[in-house]
Formats: structure tokens, sequence, C-alpha cells
């Protein structure tokens, strides 16, 4: 049986293991990716000495936003993670940017 390198994920299905993982019961929530960006010469073959000006992109975070509209990168936290009867909801501190 082969190895398994990797698992990948719908948009929506790391925002619904988000969702979970944070313990969020409301709202339309979706992934969020944060990405820097830099540049640099990098050389190029078959001459070392020749550089190409060149753009080097990032992700510096990973995490979820709320969104005020449905959209196919959200799922709604009261589909995904309703709240159980008894189960206090969770308030989230309000922190982004």
């Amino acid at each position: 049986m082969p190895e398994i390198k990797n698992y990948t994920f719908e948009h929506t299905e790391l925002a619904e293991m988000l969702i979970k993982q944070l313990d969020i019961h409301e709202g339309l929530w979706g992934v969020y990716i944060e990405f820097g960006f830099g540049a640099a010469n990098v050389g190029s073959t078959p001459d070392p000495k020749t550089v190409t000006p060149a753009a080097i992109s990032f992700v510096n975070k990973i995490g979820i936003q709320r969104f005020d509209a449905p959209n196919n990168l959200s799922v709604d936290a009261t589909q995904v993670n309703p709240l159980k009867s008894g189960h206090p909801a969770k308030q989230l501190p309000r922190k982004g940017k």
C-alpha cells in the first residue's frame, strides 16, 4: 500500500474544520489567507552570470474570516457546527485587521 504524503481540502471543508476547532456556532465564515510578496534577482540557466528579476509570493497566515453574505468560500456555522442545548456559546475575541 502506498504511503500517503499529503491531504488536500476544498476551501469550505477547511473553513468547516476551523469553525469546529474554534467552537463557533453562528455566522458565515470562510477561509482567509494572508500573502506576502517580495522580489529578487535569480540566476537563470545555463549561464550562471545571467540573472533575472523575479517576484516571490509566500503565505503569511491562514485562518477564517466572517462574511456578510454567502459565497463559494463561506459556510454557515449554524449548519456545520450547531449549538447543542445546554452548551454556552463561545465568545470570540474581536481581533483582526
